[in-house]
């Protein structure tokens, strides 16, 4: 698509995490080409590593530094890179400075509000890893997978006050197969993201600018309203792991998946804690074993791991390792865990 003949848009884009990453590139990509202007990357500070080895980048951040020397090949401006701690005046006056007509956000972990909003023309628009109003908030990857869903979607939404609740501008479905994890689901959901943003902004340089002067002179959609009513995700945090083997096969496969690759699934083998990376609901008949109680490792499948009794049905185990070691598949693990069989797992504490 050629650039038109008026002033280009002036993008922020706001992420942190690699989901984000996708989408930034192609904000990227289009002010290289010259289809509109990236003004600013907007991301979280760098975190602090241990043991003295200083600070490490959000994923964003790091791919920002990366592309500063596209720019400058091209003889474009590079985009200014912002790590704000709090978005109070002093982020507010260096994102005006660079007057930005509109705010990209995804996954970017922080609420805008009003005055921050101000600063744009044309509003923001947020991308939304589901099929908006379900799951809004900040893991709805997780709880597609804990909620077993087999479709999800990607929502481009207009940025409103109340959290994930603004007009759609444009959506894709993706269907699951249900054995997805929240990586491999995250960088689907990455990758869909940026396609519809692509799609939209292209539209909108080609067909938004409507000749005046506000924001660039372009016009973003009204959208379409939200339908039905709102849910909500689950808070995810270090707790979610802990596997309680008095829930379902099915319950627990799930939740492994929606782990990984963080916080990990975990249980404890005597004082040790195990992670649990892959697994599955046992399909097989039901083994020549004792019922066991919950948690008890009852023996081996040769094709499908190791199995442990869960409240209902039977869980194999394929990928798993001791927190303090690598993940390793079922039979080197048992190598290394020899009293493993018939021991009773148990939850954290």
């Amino acid at each position: 698509m050629k650039s038109l003949g008026v002033a280009p848009l002036r993008l922020l884009f706001a992420g942190s995490p690699a989901i984000a990453l996708e989408s930034l590139r192609i904000a990227a990509e289009g002010a290289l080409a010259k289809r509109w202007a990236l003004a600013g990357i907007l991301t979280n500070p760098d975190k602090p590593q241990g043991r003295g080895r200083g600070t490490k980048p959000t994923d964003v951040g790091r791919v920002a530094g990366e592309l500063e020397g596209s720019f400058v090949r091209r003889g474009l401006p590079a985009p200014a890179i912002l790590k704000p701690d709090v978005l109070k005046a002093e982020a507010r006056e260096a994102v005006a400075a660079l007057k930005p007509d509109l705010l990209i956000c995804f996954a970017y972990g922080r609420i805008f509000g009003p005055q921050f909003l101000g600063i744009f023309p044309l509003g923001g628009i947020n991308i939304h890893p589901s099929l908006l109003p379900k799951y809004r908030g900040a893991s709805p990857i997780q709880e597609t997978i804990l909620r077993r869903d087999h479709v999800t979607g990607i929502s481009l939404q207009r940025i409103a006050p109340e959290m994930d609740s603004g007009h759609i501008l444009g959506r894709k479905i993706i269907p699951l197969s249900g054995r997805e994890t929240a990586g491999s689901l995250g960088e689907t959901a990455g990758r869909e993201g940026a396609a519809v943003l692509r799609q939209f902004l292209e539209d909108l340089c080609q067909t938004g600018h409507t000749g005046g002067t506000a924001g660039g002179g372009f016009r973003i959609p009204e959208g379409i309203p939200q339908e039905g009513d709102p849910s909500y995700c689950t808070r995810i945090g270090k707790d979610s792991g802990v596997l309680h083997w008095n829930r379902s096969a099915l319950e627990l496969d799930a939740q492994i998946r929606a782990c990984n690759p963080w916080p990990l699934a975990r249980t404890c083998h005597g004082k040790q804690i195990v992670q649990i990376l892959e697994a599955a609901p046992w399909e097989g008949p039901e083994p020549a074993y004792p019922p066991g109680e919950p948690g008890r490792v009852l023996g081996i499948d040769k094709k499908s791991g190791i199995l442990i009794k869960t409240g209902k049905g039977i869980l194999s185990v394929t990928l798993l390792q001791y927190q303090t070691r690598k993940a390793l598949p079922w039979q080197a693990f048992l190598n290394g865990a020899r009293d493993f069989i018939g021991s009773r797992l148990q939850e954290e504490g």
